[in-house]
């Protein structure tokens, strides 16, 4: 990579040197063994394969990152090079090329050459498509391609540092990584839902064959869409975290409390941001409390019904075209407007667990180290007390809490029923 860019800077030199304005590409960058290096990212699936416009391109969009000074001898101390294009930042005060620095450099005055450098920017080609790299927005008055160069994020991270951090939570990107150290095991879910997470796990390992080897792209939309409804701790976002553990996949949660506004047109920007940054990697987002944006749609009384409307059809449409898994959370069912179940290719319910499965729940609670004394009976704890999964593990934190504080490990059956109590006091249920 280096060694390509600095051809690029010797060229770049040479070319601004030219007393006319249409510098011609040498040989040495037409020639692909100028641009033999590793495949920097998997979207491209060889490098080497590019136009060399485009690997140029490619270049000037990265250059900023690896050698931020790098026209600074090239161009002029003073007086301004329209025809060179570029800007300044609000901080980095060198060079940034624009669309017009890549006409520069590849067309100069050759209308038709011009036309072909701009279909590398367009929203049709690949780079766009993947979100690689893209032009900065301009005001509307303004040629487009004055537009700044922009890599994605991402892939400056890994050129600049060798690795790719998940994006980190913020305005920008209200969405925080699900991550477990559990197992599928660990998860005690009704056999039915059981068999409904099984779909989405199918879905995760084959869609690739179905959409492509099938040919179904051309019939179905894009990803795969689900529900999942049911009370607190029952194992939906569990269940999130172990798909994308299974399958090797990040999950992201998304904070709905921070993606609605109450400022018109805020709450489009803020998911337009999220799904800028997930497409393309096949993310599993799970939507948690969805009823903020999914809930029963309003009757529209004045301008911001009009616009909270506008807003649950704008991610609708955006949830519709992402390529992965979107999964919407719900304690309440009833609580999804109806016309929106028609969108979803799996609803699945969470319930309170029953008996058998509180009984399993007891069971592999407790950690190893520590003993029950003889008239805990967990067969009738579950029998007696409908409690969820995540219940009944706070129940279990509290006693082992009790144990540690008397300086045992044996956990007492008193214990055991004021951690109980402890609970049902959470849900306002004080009379059981």
């Amino acid at each position: 990579m280096q060694r390509a860019i600095n051809q690029l800077f010797n060229w770049f030199q040479q070319s601004l040197g030219k007393k006319d304005n249409n510098p011609k590409i040498p040989d040495l960058l037409i020639e692909n063994r100028a641009f033999n290096i590793v495949n920097p990212i998997p979207e491209i699936k060889n490098f080497n394969s590019l136009l060399p416009e485009e690997k140029i391109v490619f270049l000037l969009s990265l250059v900023p990152h690896i050698k931020p000074h790098f026209f600074d001898p090239l161009l002029p101390k003073t007086g301004n090079h329209p025809q060179i294009g570029g800007s300044r930042g609000k901080h980095h005060r060198g060079f940034l090329p624009t669309g017009e620095t890549a006409i520069f450099l590849l067309a100069g005055d050759d209308l038709r050459k011009r036309a072909e450098v701009q279909k590398i920017f367009s929203r049709s080609h690949f780079f766009y498509k993947e979100r690689i790299l893209w032009l900065e927005k301009v005001p509307a008055e303004e040629p487009w391609m004055s537009g700044r160069i922009v890599m994605n994020p991402e892939y400056v991270q890994l050129f600049t540092t060798g690795e790719v951090s998940h994006p980190e939570f913020s305005m920008e990107f209200p969405a925080e990584v699900i991550e477990t150290e559990l197992e599928w095991r660990d998860l005690v879910l009704h056999r039915e839902t059981s068999e409904q997470i099984q779909e989405l796990d199918i879905w995760l390992h084959h869609h690739t064959t179905l959409m492509k080897d099938w040919g179904m792209q051309h019939r179905l939309k894009p990803g795969y869409r689900a529900l999942f409804h049911g009370p607190p701790g029952t194992g939906k976002t569990l269940t999130a975290g172990l798909l994308g553990k299974t399958h090797k996949i990040p999950v992201f949660r998304v904070d709905l409390s921070m993606v609605v506004s109450k400022y018109i047109g805020e709450t489009e920007k803020n998911l337009s941001n999220l799904f800028a940054r997930a497409e393309g990697k096949k993310w599993i987002l799970f939507f948690d409390e969805a009823d903020a944006l999914f809930g029963r749609r309003t009757s529209v009384g004045d301008a911001h019904d009009k616009y909270a409307n506008q807003e649950v059809a704008y991610l609708l449409q955006r949830v519709e075209g992402y390529n992965g898994l979107v999964i919407l959370a719900s304690n309440f069912k009833s609580n999804i407007d109806e016309a929106f179940m028609r969108r979803f290719q799996s609803v699945i319910h969470f319930p309170l667990p029953g008996p058998s499965e509180r009984l399993l729940l007891w069971g592999q609670a407790f950690p190893e180290k520590v003993k029950l004394s003889s008239e805990i009976d967990l067969k009738q704890l579950a029998k007696q007390y409908e409690l969820s999964g995540a219940d009944i593990m706070s129940i279990v934190q509290y006693c082992c809490l009790c144990a540690l504080g008397r300086e045992s490990n044996i956990i007492q059956l008193g214990d055991i029923q004021k951690g109980i109590r402890r609970e049902y006091r959470k849900g306002g249920e004080l009379g059981r």
